[in-house]
Order: C-alpha cells, then sequence, then structure tokens
C-alpha cells in the first residue's frame, strides 16, 4: 500500500507505549503516559497509522509545553473505560454533576454540548448541530480543566451525557410520569461515551490551571496557531465570477477612489479556463496574459487569492499526469486525486508552483473539500492509497492545506487562505474556514467555537436586507480572523449601501489602525497556543464569579449569574483585552455580560461595569467594544493598506483603567518565515502606579517600531 509515513505519527509511537497486538475486547482502563507536563497519551489496542494528527504532520511545540506547570491527571483514570469488538473502538469518561462540555467542532448554534449526541462527520454546516460540520474536531474541552482528543480520522459517535448505565454510581432520582412531578425524557447522567469505528484509537488528555490553559496545550501539541502574513489581516474584496482583468482593474480603483482599505482581491472560479471541476489553468479570454496581471496587481500592493476545488477536469494538462492516482468516483465528473501519494503531491505542487506561485500568486480558497454526500465521493469509494474514502473525507481539507503550506515554505512565503474543511491537527496552517450558511448571530457562535476546538473561522458578507444589517455584518468580519466582503454572485462593494457608508469605512479603518493589536495577538496564538478569538467560557472571572446553587438560580433575583450559567454566544474576546458585543440587524440595543473585574468603554475610557449584565441603547453607530482593566491596546496610524506599515510606523499605547497592566508587542517582516528563525521583535509594554515602561525581550536588527506615544484613556 503506497501512503505517506508522516513524522509526527513516528514521534508520538515513540514518546507514548507500543501498542499491544492483542485487541481488548472485554473493557478496561487505558494506560496513560505523561508526555508533556499536562499532557497525557494512551494508544487503546492498535493505532491506525493513518490519523488526523498524521495527516496534519506538525510536531508538537515542545520547548513551550515543557516550560508549562505540572498538573496532576485531572479524572479518576479508573473510570476511564474502553474495549474493542467488531472492529469498532468504544470509550467512557467519567462525568461530574456541574461538568460542562465545550468543543466537539465547529458548531453554529450550541457552545455548550453536555446533553447532546454528535456524529462528527465532515460535511457542509446544514442549518444543525448535529456533529455535521466543515470542523468536526474531535476534542472536548470541559469547565472542570480538562480536554481530550481523539485522534482518529473517523466518523466518531459521541454521547456527551445522554445514557445511564445500570452500573452508574450516581443513579438519576425516579420519578413517576403518572405523577406529573419532575419527570424527564432525559435522566441524569454521569459519562461521556464515544464510538470510533475502528479496532483501535490514540487518546490524548490535556490538563491546565484553566480551560484557557487546556486549550493553548492542545494547540501546542497540534504544533501551535498560524501567524498570517500582515497582508492578510488586511480587508479583502472577492469579485464576481466572470470578472476579467479590466473589471478586476476597475475594482481596484473603486477602493482607492472611495479611500477604503483593501489588500486581496479574491478570484472566483473564472479565472480557470473551465470550473466545477478544474483545469487549473488561466482562461486567456478572461486573462490574456496573467503574469502581466498578477505583477500589475504586486505594483499596487494588491494580493491576488484565487478560487478552486480540488477536482480535476478531464481534459487539460493535469488529467493525464494524475488520473492514475485517483479515486474509483468522480466529483461533479472531475476525479479526485489521492494526495496521500507523493507523487499526486508532487504533480499538483510543481503545476501550482509553474503556473501560480512564480508569477506571483498569494493564496488560494480551497472550496468543496466539505461535502454534501450527493457531491462528493461515497462511502463505497476506494482509493489507490488503500485508505478509506471515510478516511479521505475526514482529512481531504487538512491534505490540500499540507500540499500548498509546502510550496509556500519552500519559496519563503507566507501565504493565508480560505478552505472549506479542517480537523484536529490544522491549527498551524494558514486557512480560516468560511461557508454559505449566512445567518448573522450563528457566525458569532462559530468564532467562539472556533476558539475552543483549534480553527480559525471567518464571518464574511456578502449582501443584506438594509443598510443597517450591512453595517453590522461589516462591523463582525472586521473583527474576525480575516475582514472579506464576498461579491462572486452579488457585485456588492463597500459603498453598496451609501446610508452607513461612513460607518463602514470606520470600522474598516479601525482594523487597520487595531492591527498592532492583533497581530501580536496572532504571535501569541502560534508562540503559546492562545486562540485569537475566543468565548467567554475561556475568561477568566467569568463562570468563576457564580456561587449560588442550581436551584436558587433566579432571573429576577440574582440576573448575572443565571446569565453566565446559560449558553453565552453573542460576545466574545478578541486577544486578551477586547470584548467584542456584536449588534445585529433591528436590535433595539443589546445586554453585554461583563466578567469580574472593572471594564472601560473602548472609545471613551469610561468605566462601564465590572462583573455585570450592562445594557447598550440602540443608535451605538460603533461596534461595542470594552477593555478590561489594564488593558493595553497599541494602535498605529490609519492606513488603507498593510504596505504602508513599515519598520518605523509610530504607535499610540491606549491603557484603559487604572490596574497595572502588560502587554507583549511583537513584530517581524510580516512576509516570510524568518520569524521562525529568530528574526523578529518582542517588548514587554508595562504599566504600573501610573507609570509606563518598555522592556526589549528579543531584539531583531531588522524589525523595530517607531516612536511609541502612551495614552491613557481613564480619567
Amino acid at each position: 500500500m503506497k501512503q505517506v509515513i508522516f513524522f509526527f505519527t513516528t514521534v508520538i509511537l515513540l514518546i507514548s507505549c507500543t501498542p499491544n497486538p492483542t485487541i481488548k475486547t472485554e473493557s478496561f482502563n487505558p494506560e496513560w503516559h505523561e508526555t508533556f507536563p499536562g499532557v497525557w497519551n494512551s494508544i487503546v489496542n492498535q493505532l491506525e497509522d493513518f490519523n488526523l494528527l498524521s495527516v496534519a504532520n506538525k510536531p508538537p511545540r515542545k520547548e513551550t509545553l515543557n516550560q508549562k506547570s505540572e498538573q496532576e491527571f485531572p479524572i479518576s483514570a479508573n473510570e476511564i473505560q474502553a474495549f474493542t469488538k467488531n472492529g469498532k473502538t468504544f470509550l467512557r469518561f467519567p462525568l461530574e454533576k456541574e461538568e460542562q462540555i465545550y468543543g466537539l467542532g465547529l458548531n453554529y448554534k450550541t457552545v455548550q454540548q453536555r446533553g447532546r449526541i454528535l456524529r462528527l462527520h465532515m460535511d457542509h454546516y446544514g442549518g444543525t448541530d448535529n456533529g455535521r460540520t466543515h470542523a468536526p474536531v474531535p476534542f472536548y474541552l470541559s469547565s472542570k480543566g480538562y480536554g481530550v482528543l481523539i485522534n482518529a480520522a473517523r466518523y466518531i459517535d459521541v454521547y456527551v451525557g445522554t445514557t445511564v448505565r445500570t452500573d452508574t454510581k450516581n443513579p438519576p432520582k425516579l420519578y413517576d410520569r403518572n405523577a406529573r412531578d419532575g419527570w424527564t425524557a432525559q435522566p441524569y447522567s454521569d459519562n461521556l461515551e464515544i464510538v470510533v469505528p475502528a479496532e483501535g484509537v490514540e487518546l490524548v488528555l490535556f490538563a491546565g490551571e484553566s480551560m484557557l490553559d487546556v486549550v493553548q496545550r492542545f494547540n501546542l501539541y497540534c504544533g501551535g496557531g498560524v501567524l498570517p502574513p500582515k497582508w492578510g489581516l488586511g480587508f479583502w474584496q472577492r469579485t464576481p465570477t466572470l470578472y476579467n482583468t479590466s473589471d478586476i482593474q476597475k475594482e481596484v480603483h473603486g477602493f482607492v477612489e472611495n479611500n477604503f482599505p483593501l489588500d486581496v482581491v479574491g478570484i472566483e472560479p473564472g479565472w480557470h479556463s473551465k470550473s466545477y471541476p478544474c483545469t487549473f489553468e488561466w482562461d486567456k479570454s478572461r486573462y490574456p496574459n496573467p503574469d502581466e496581471f498578477a505583477k500589475n496587481m504586486n505594483q499596487q500592493s494588491i494580493k491576488l487569492n484565487l478560487w478552486m476545488n480540488p477536482y480535476i477536469w478531464p481534459e487539460g494538462e493535469l488529467y493525464e499526469k494524475i488520473k492514475s492516482y485517483a479515486g474509483s468516483h468522480t466529483v461533479w465528473n472531475g476525479i479526485v486525486p489521492d494526495y496521500t501519494i507523493p507523487e499526486a503531491r508532487n504533480i499538483m505542487q510543481e503545476h501550482f508552483q509553474t503556473h501560480l506561485l512564480d508569477i506571483g500568486i498569494s493564496g488560494f480558497k480551497m472550496d468543496e473539500v466539505d461535502g454534501y454526500d450527493r457531491w462528493l465521493w461515497p462511502d463505497v469509494a476506494t482509493f489507490p492509497s488503500g485508505l478509506d474514502a471515510e478516511q479521505m473525507r475526514q482529512t481531504y481539507g487538512t491534505q490540500m492545506m499540507t500540499l500548498t503550506d509546502e510550496i509556500y515554505r519552500k519559496k519563503n512565503e507566507r501565504t493565508y487562505g480560505l478552505i472549506r474543511a479542517a480537523n484536529a491537527g490544522s491549527v498551524s496552517y494558514p486557512y480560516v474556514i468560511y461557508n454559505d450558511y449566512y445567518n448573522h448571530k450563528d457566525f458569532i457562535t462559530a468564532l467562539i467555537n472556533a476558539g475552543n476546538c483549534g480553527v480559525l473561522w471567518t464571518p464574511e458578507v456578502r449582501s443584506s436586507r438594509s443598510g443597517e444589517e450591512w453595517m453590522r455584518r461589516m462591523q463582525t468580519t472586521c473583527f474576525s480572523p480575516l475582514a472579506m466582503l464576498n461579491a462572486w454572485a452579488s457585485g456588492t462593494k463597500p459603498w453598496s449601501y451609501p446610508d452607513v457608508y461612513e460607518e463602514c469605512r470606520e470600522v474598516a479603518f479601525l482594523r487597520m489602525q487595531m492591527l498592532p493589536y492583533l497581530y501580536s495577538t496572532f504571535a501569541d496564538y502560534h508562540f503559546n497556543g492562545t486562540p485569537p478569538f475566543r468565548g467567554m467560557n475561556l475568561e477568566e472571572g467569568f463562570e468563576t464569579t457564580v456561587d449560588i446553587e442550581e436551584s436558587k438560580l433566579d432571573e429576577t433575583q440574582n440576573p448575572y449569574a443565571e446569565a453566565v450559567k446559560k449558553e453565552v454566544k453573542d460576545q466574545y474576546m478578541m486577544g486578551d483585552f477586547l470584548l467584542v458585543a456584536p449588534l445585529f440587524n433591528g436590535d433595539e440595543g443589546r445586554q453585554v455580560i461583563l466578567p469580574k473585574g472593572n471594564w472601560y468603554d473602548f472609545y471613551t475610557g469610561k468605566f462601564v461595569g465590572n462583573g455585570e449584565i450592562i445594557q447598550v441603547e440602540k443608535g451605538f453607530e460603533r461596534i461595542p467594544l470594552f477593555v478590561k482593566d489594564g488593558g493595553i491596546i497599541p494602535m498605529m496610524p490609519a492606513i488603507r493598506q498593510t504596505s504602508d506599515w513599515k519598520e518605523d510606523t509610530p504607535l499610540e499605547i491606549r491603557v484603559y483603567g487604572e490596574a497595572n497592566g502588560s502587554f507583549v508587542l511583537y513584530d517581524d517582516d510580516g512576509a516570510t518565515f524568518d520569524f521562525e528563525k529568530g528574526e523578529y521583535t518582542t517588548k514587554m509594554l508595562k504599566t504600573e502606579n501610573g507609570n509606563v515602561s518598555v522592556l526589549d525581550l528579543h531584539q531583531s536588527e531588522n524589525w523595530v517600531y517607531g516612536d511609541l506615544s502612551w495614552t491613557f484613556m481613564t480619567k
């Protein structure tokens, strides 16, 4: 069988135990081996060589993990059970009564997962949180300060506190339904049970000082978060499907004339001579000279991002070269390359390099790698590597990420792009998940859940029913991992709603001003595993402020306690200091739940509350933003393109509140991987008792900020 045997699997097998070839069919307690502080591995029966982490092929960030604090094993090991039978592995973990579970993939409607049944299956999101999603990451996070990764490239069934065993130590109370007093169709359950359709699996358990610390260790174990190029954090505009070079040039001029930020132009299927499936060859009628076109765009500091799906048109340069490495079924009449085979990868990489990277294409939007069973290959499909169709479905997005990342790395050029599928281990790859689902409120829930499971998600803007909705959507996308307007079908521009154009431009420029803060936040993601966008469940001082018995929670007598016990899915953190509370179309205002500690209005510096619910009134034309006490937000002058972010750019360091604070300011060349060789600058910005200081932590000779001026926002 031809397939890539990745480095990561070898590392895990060496640092873990050697799997016992005897399959244990009776329930047993898995053995755990600590590999890093607060990280334990266990091999249940026989680990499949092809798994989520082997495909991602990124070793753990050992140095950082080894600096983490020692932790005790967080749950009772003798209550973790496993056995394998009929080709399936069954797992059971204990749940305490007040324990809440987060994670388990990119969900769009729910943040808390206890009481849910999920089949973690790569698919287009269909509007229901049932496990079929663009990132079915089999990692769950507990409010008790631990997390568990099920490392299997399989469709995994998870029963999160829904089943009651006859041997339970905590039998639920009996109620007589006839008496109509307390009966429930879902009695209390004290376990989380998992079914993996394989004869063995690797488990990785993480413990930390907090839920955020657990997520950090999980991300570091998977290689650490991505650090995008600076241009990737600027503003993106995706153009209509059949635009040509002249149309795109007019689009770029429109952004100049309207004084709106623009760093990236996304080109949709029309750049291919044929699409759905794709030729990966330029259409000569729309792009007669791709080299000159790309050169012209780069001279205007515009990066080009090309749409694709990975299926090969039956005619063209690639088809004959790669067809012997394709699966048994087609997608839209296109063959499906098996990229676990080195020869197939090499063919595609050489084509990309010659026709795209060498002329200056900066990245890709990789579509249709996720699902709809009637579109993608069925589970009966076969592939020349011998891998199951199921394994390919769960990892095809990750395979595409690794394939493209490798060629950009060879060029020493960072990329940033979009993809419809990710899974465990893809945290360090330069791709943000998107889809065609368009519920604005659910976008925020997805943004929160992305932070719980090691992926990035963007709430793009396409069209709106009113100027107000347009403005609200623009505000949200400007406070996300990738700020993008997707006009592939609608042809909309940022100024398509004149009544709110000034507000839209204001928030776009605000994002540009905040890039030093955002870029430093992504550096923290890369070096320390801290998710740059995350839910309130990961924020210190949120749930810990509640000390009231469940039976005494009441929306009238203790509304704050009641609020934080429920799902909070309409506000989130960007970095360590900034709380984002989006408004939605038609809102007459909104409530914001502030964690324990003093919080301040971002725009004015005024105190707004401490561990309480506050009201934001309608008429707030800016997106509501709040900064925690001691917060430090570095900002630069408003720029229209990241190419204007020069080495000597001056920064305004905004300070909020009265508490002492610190912030690690990061900078590098913003374009290459030289930062991995130590070519970067970090400075510790500190405030203490009203005094400020700057400490050089790591100094590169080539990358330094300009003058720093301090503004104390709270008077």
